[in-house]
């Protein structure tokens, strides 16, 4: 990717920023960009830190074929990045389907789409491999990057403690190396890690950059969110409390070069030390979050439902009056002030504008340059 007009950028992010600022102000949304669905709540791990995989079983879960229909609404017709979660996604029945039925959507629905990210625990590796090698073609033909990011919380056996399922080490590595293998031959593959911190993995984490470095992959590794909202987890906060060496420890790698994602190592940064967050949300803005039996989220990780698609048009509940007054006080609720998720920085960089702009002049052209292709902003500006 070419790097950034600097200045062209700069007058795109004012724009940007005066714009929201009169949207929060409203309590408007602007279109969406990125979306997040958790296809399914089921799961082969039992994660000590998220609680997902405790959802009933009897829960109902919207099928391939609803969640298609949903991303053909003309709400999504902006909508850049698709975010596929779970669970375990690749649990999903159907979920190359899924994939696929993207793709058809992208000649016209989805015309603006360029990546589909999909998270897994890498388990199911034959699944995992299968999937990704047939749907790459359909995607690549519309330009539209599959971004598969592989759960690792340690380089080893305790990556199955945490996960509580012996042998995931193995499996995930095997998933891996797969995809080392396909993004060969298939140039819009792109492959990460997501690392949960927890008290017992804070040592892991040099290891895990440099796994992913040899590997070729990005990381995105950031302390564990307890939340009632998206992991279920609201209950663990005792349990996964970090002590002041555990904290210097996570200072000192998010302060080193093992971590390129500069914005989010500063946020970290400021919550270690601070003891809480600094940065801005879009979440309600230009980003939701649906859950598996299609409630809607306007944040993930406040545990607020707007409404559920299989009830209303998506398009209703997000302009919707209660959306709207959500919207005004994002950024002031509980749960902002502990929010250490990456994800959501990246949508909210290029919209707030301001914060990424702040970012620009103490980073200086060549390490913000360095930071706005690692994030994959230019397709947010």
């Amino acid at each position: 990717m070419p790097a950034p007009n600097l200045m062209e950028l700069a007058a795109r992010l004012t724009a940007n920023g005066l714009r929201h600022q009169e949207l929060k102000r409203q309590g408007k949304p602007a279109q969406v960009k990125a979306l997040s669905l958790e296809t399914t709540h089921h799961c082969v791990a039992r994660c000590l830190m998220c609680n997902i995989w405790k959802t009933p079983a009897s829960q109902p879960e919207l099928s391939v074929d609803d969640w298609l229909g949903l991303l053909g609404n003309g709400l999504f017709a902006d909508l850049v990045e698709l975010d596929v979660t779970g669970g375990e996604p690749f649990l999903k029945q159907g979920i190359a389907e899924l994939f696929l039925g993207v793709a058809d959507l992208s000649r016209a629905n989805l015309s603006n789409l360029k990546s589909v990210a999909v998270t897994s625990n890498g388990y199911l590796t034959e699944k995992i491999l299968s999937v990704v090698d047939r749907v790459l073609p359909a995607l690549r033909e519309q330009g539209i990057d599959l971004v598969v990011v592989c759960a690792l919380d340690a380089v080893g056996e305790l990556h199955d403690r945490i996960r509580n399922l012996d042998g995931i080490f193995q499996k995930v590595n095997q998933t891996i190396n797969g995809l080392v293998d396909l993004r060969q031959s298939h140039g819009n593959l792109v492959i990460g890690l997501k690392t949960t911190i927890l008290p017992i993995n804070v040592g892991e984490l040099e290891a895990i950059a440099e796994f992913a470095d040899r590997k070729g992959m990005f990381t995105i590794i950031s302390p564990r969110i307890i939340t009632s909202g998206r992991y279920l987890n609201s209950g663990m906060n005792n349990d996964f409390q970090f002590d002041d060496e555990q904290k210097k420890q996570m200072k000192d790698f998010f302060s080193s070069e093992h971590s390129r994602w500069i914005f989010h190592n500063q946020t970290v940064i400021d919550y270690l030390v601070e003891g809480k967050t600094r940065k801005p949300c879009t979440c309600g803005f230009n980003y939701f979050f649906v859950r598996s039996n299609g409630e809607v989220f306007l944040c993930p990780l406040i545990d607020r439902s707007f409404g559920n698609v299989m009830d209303q048009d998506v398009r209703d509940i997000y302009v919707s009056g209660q959306a709207g007054a959500f919207r005004r006080k994002v950024g002031d609720f509980d749960e902002c002030a502990s929010c250490t998720e990456p994800g959501l920085e990246r949508y909210a960089l290029p919209l707030e504008g301001f914060k990424y702009l702040e970012a620009m002049e103490k980073m200086g052209p060549e390490k913000f340059s360095e930071l706005h292709e690692y994030m994959g902003l230019d397709k947010y500006v």
